[in-house]
């Protein structure tokens, strides 16, 4: 899954840089047309209140606007908090949510255990394409 290159790849800093990859990276990461966003715990618990009716700030949220567009919003501390206990890499761990977000936006989902696991083979395939091991494994 790669960048379209005709179409941009917004990336929307809420927080501060310190300790997020770079937009070069995320986008290497995202399908287009897509808007990546990252934000902190606030920004993140108030969007998933909002939009999910859940009082709690949680990795990344998609918001579909059509069939090939929409947001994915990015909640840094979480990530960060999740890739330490997860022992992987804080790179690794954003990829993994970026392509996450994008498959939602396609269309994928996980609700049912079916559909997980064909949104999380797809997830594999993508990352380790570009490198990055299978993020549901145990290490």
């Amino acid at each position: 899954m790669r960048a379209n290159r005709k179409n941009k790849v917004p990336v929307q800093y809420a927080v501060a840089r310190r300790g997020v990859p770079s937009a070069a990276f995320l986008r290497r990461w995202a399908i287009g047309p897509v808007t990546l966003r990252i934000v902190g715990e606030a920004e993140g618990r108030r969007l998933n209140r909002t939009f999910r009716k859940r009082d709690r700030a949680t990795n990344v949220l998609t918001f579909r606007y059509d069939e090939t567009r929409g947001d994915i919003v990015l909640c840094h501390p979480v990530i960060r908090r999740e890739a330490r206990a997860q022992g992987k890499s804080l790179a690794a761990h954003y990829a993994h949510l970026v392509v996450h977000g994008c498959l939602h936006l396609r269309g994928y989902d996980h609700e049912k255990k079916r559909d997980a696991a064909r949104m999380e083979a797809r997830e594999i395939r993508i990352l380790r394409r570009g490198g990055i091991r299978n993020p549901y494994a145990l290490e």
